[in-house]
């Protein structure tokens, strides 16, 4: 655990770019998936394991040559208690390779889809981590479901991932921003730690936005920013400063 943290904290690489990188980056991740679903299923998938599994595909998207970079990582040891982080979405990449780098520090989940917890090999894998599932059809009933499932895990100490875009995106605008991670922080009394991501070596293709081709010339950033606590009345001031990050950081990647 302590060999995978450290690692992930100073994330960094420069690699050949392998010129099959999409078939070979798919070939390693269904082994790490396929082994991790067997472990899943016997019903022993723990939070180490999790993190393993993770650094296994960081390693993946690495081997075929994309440069990963990672920021602020400090910053997840700036605060006390469980905290909502909100990203943006760009990606499959950043579901699988983030716990690697924020379970070490903060025990989380994510808010996901429901219909990828019956996903052949990785769904056993997800329901092990007993994330908040939402339609993505009804957005009243899904608010219910993550303010009150979400308050729940942040009360007894986890943290909560939230893409608060409602589905991966090509980039990032202010309108497609949910205030859903701050009305789950305010309800909670929990900070919130933003994250801007560019993950789009990992790309979508006209049959499935999960499993594209891979481009191992984009580099892979990821940066945390500093916790925002939730002062404000209705949450408008700490829902802005979060989104002017995620999107002033994005756009100097």
């Amino acid at each position: 655990m302590e060999m995978i943290y450290h690692y992930a904290r100073n994330y960094t690489s420069s690699n050949k770019k392998c010129r099959f990188a999409t078939p070979v980056f798919y070939a390693k991740l269904l082994k790490i998936v396929w082994q991790a679903c067997q472990v899943a299923k016997a019903g022993q998938y723990s939070n180490e394991r999790w993190v393993y599994d993770s650094y296994l595909v960081g390693r993946a998207i690495e081997s075929v040559g994309a440069d990963i970079i990672i920021k602020g990582h400090e910053n997840l040891s700036k605060i006390d208690r469980p905290c909502v982080f909100v990203s943006n979405h760009m990606s499959t990449l950043e579901t699988f390779f983030l716990p690697s780098i924020i379970q070490p520090v903060l025990n989380h989940t994510f808010v996901v889809k429901e219909s990828l917890l019956n996903y052949p090999l990785l769904g056993p894998v997800l329901r092990a981590e007993n994330p908040i599932a939402v339609t993505r059809t009804n957005p009243r009933q899904d608010l219910a479901t993550v303010l009150e499932e979400g308050q729940k895990k942040l009360q007894n100490g986890e943290s909560i991932i939230i893409f608060p875009q409602g589905t991966r995106k090509p980039d990032v605008k202010a309108e497609d921003f949910s205030s859903l991670g701050v009305k789950l922080a305010k309800k909670a009394n929990a900070p919130i730690i933003p994250i801007a991501l560019k993950t789009n070596a990992w790309g979508t293709s006209s049959v499935t936005k999960d499993f594209g081709p891979i481009n191992p010339h984009i580099p892979v950033r990821i940066t945390f920013g500093a916790p925002i606590e939730i002062t404000s009345a209705n949450a408008k001031e700490e829902h802005q400063q979060t989104v002017d990050f995620i999107i002033s950081t994005y756009n100097s990647f």
